[in-house]
């Protein structure tokens, strides 16, 4: 068996675990740790590279106490982690300032400067719109895309700007630190909105478009390339042995669907995670300018994911559990204090709060949340955009609120999926990953609002991490490729829709999906 590291570089927090390599992806050992995630005034979100550093260092560290493996044995390194982010560095590869999250949307004045003005399709000048779509297939119109974040820098911070040599994504920014190589993962070039498909290099003519500088680029390497060996200062603050080879890997965009067992084209997988997504894999390049999904590149060449984003969904039930149910005593959904408890009943608070949400029908008498809780990316892009609940009455009780999160992340999951379903084919059934995914009741939910069969795999939330390693398995020459990577990943758990559910949820979709625009006008005057 062959053994490998992967880290799972996640927004709230880093993953580490150890893989075996064999007739299956096997997972050994792993660990987590928590680290920062600062939302400043005007929308900023912002994070320390050096905190994603030292996790990964404590957590490198616990694997081995979990395990008889020992470091010698690791056949290699990799990296699945947020994407979309901007990190600057220097000529000694040290950030410059802290990272920005992929969540960052300060730059609504440099966006409209550098797309939305003169003749506008979709809010996009029209003539640099076709340049974008001719080169990338996408365009850069959401406040959140890293060339705003770059040029905010640039407007905002001009020295930090004057004495930076590279831009790096989150991943970028940890394999220079491994290997003293600046590189970046096609997947994550293209995340930029800067790399021409045709060509499959960066794109002159948008860099000169957009005011972004080349020399700042770094060079392009495929998701299963081996970057380096780590080096002695990496290999001593990692725990790991000098020169263990370091591999491109993906973002989370693209291993987690390979990690689900989605990578045959027309597959299709829903993730929920801090955020949440639906993304089929495709051929070919596809793009809806008016609902924001594009199919972006992926880490199998020639591949595409064809990608609807939502921006908070696992988020939203984290919310739930700090404002509706806690309170300045402890979690009283019954008159029993269930955190506290050393003989915990269920295994967690996340087991308590679905165990609850089961016991509500279907419909959560009526009640409709939006999961809007940090503005919403697609089918509409709108930084203004919030959560709500509608058509509380007196007989709404706090059960009723919290499954009506549930089925909100749900509708909007099945408002993107039938997007997609409009450009392309999607699969039935659907994979199911995420830590959202760990919750058979939010399973049998989402069957039930999309009508597909949903299936489930061992450790979803570790999808991601099993991607890196699948993109190492070729990189050491185990694979051939990423196509057939799902027969190592069989379904664990299916849920089929309930008719009876279904015919709840029609009548609710059909309100929530007209929320939004009743209500766009009053998002912009409160958060505009």
């Amino acid at each position: 068996m062959t053994y490998v590291v992967a880290y799972d570089i996640g927004t709230t927090g880093v993953k580490t675990c150890l893989f075996g390599l064999g007739e299956r992806i096997e997972l050994l050992a792993s660990a987590q740790e928590g680290y920062g995630l600062r939302l400043l005034e005007g929308g900023g979100a912002e994070q320390d590279p050096e905190e994603w550093w030292r996790a990964m260092g404590r957590t490198t560290g616990e694997l081995f106490t979990r395990t008889e493996i020992t470091p010698e044995q690791v056949a290699g390194l990799s990296f699945c982690s947020q994407m979309q982010g901007l990190v600057l560095v220097d000529r000694e590869g040290r950030s410059l300032r802290p990272a920005m999250s992929y969540m960052d949307q300060r730059a609504g004045a440099e966006l409209k400067k550098g797309l939305a003005h003169g003749p506008r399709i979709a809010g996009a000048n029209v003539f640099k719109l076709l340049r974008c779509l001719r080169a990338t297939g996408a365009v850069p119109s959401s406040v959140k895309d890293p060339v705003w974040k770059y040029k905010w820098v640039q407007a905002h911070e001009p020295e930090n700007f004057r004495r930076a040599d590279k831009w790096l994504d989150v991943k970028e920014y940890l394999l220079l630190r491994c290997t003293g190589r600046a590189v970046m993962t096609q997947d994550s070039a293209y995340a930029t909105l800067l790399y021409d498909t045709r060509r499959e290099d960066w794109s002159g003519e948008l860099c000169r478009m957009f005011g972004v500088e080349p020399d700042h680029l770094a060079p392009i390497i495929q998701s299963t390339d081996r970057v380096g060996g780590l080096t002695d200062r990496a290999a001593a603050e990692l725990g790991l042995a000098p020169g263990t080879p370091v591999f491109g890997g993906g973002g989370d965009a693209s291993l987690i669907g390979i990690g689900a067992g989605a990578a045959a084209v027309g597959s299709t997988h829903i993730y929920c995670g801090t955020s949440g997504w639906v993304s089929t894999v495709t051929d070919r390049q596809l793009v809806d300018v008016n609902a924001m999904i594009a199919a972006i590149v992926g880490a199998q060449r020639g591949r595409f994911n064809y990608f609807a984003e939502m921006e908070t969904a696992g988020k939203c039930l984290e919310w739930v559990k700090d404002h509706l149910a806690l309170d300045e005593i402890g979690v009283y959904l019954e008159k029993r204090d269930v955190t506290g408890s050393q003989e915990a009943v269920y295994a967690s608070l996340y087991d308590y709060l679905t165990e609850t949400v089961e016991r509500v029908p279907p419909g959560s008498g009526g009640v409709l949340f939006t999961p809007w809780l940090h503005g919403n990316r697609c089918p509409f892009e709108d930084p203004a955009a919030a959560g709500m609940f509608f058509n509380i009455r007196l007989n709404t009780g706090k059960s009723e609120l919290i499954r009506a999160v549930l089925e909100g992340v749900c509708f909007h999951l099945r408002w993107m999926l039938e997007c997609q379903a409009g450009k392309t084919a999607t699969s039935d059934p659907v994979r199911f990953v995420g830590g959202g995914a760990l919750s058979p009741v939010t399973a049998q939910i989402l069957a039930d609002v999309t009508g597909r069969t949903v299936e489930t795999v061992a450790s979803p939330q570790n999808a991601g991490s099993v991607g890196a390693a699948a993109v190492m398995a070729v990189g050491l020459g185990l694979l051939p490729d990423l196509e057939g990577v799902g027969a190592l990943i069989p379904p664990e758990r299916v849920f089929r829709p309930n008719g009876d559910a279904r015919a709840v949820y029609e009548k609710s979709f059909a309100v929530f999906r007209r929320l939004y625009r009743a209500n766009r006008d009053h998002f912009r005057a409160l958060n505009g």
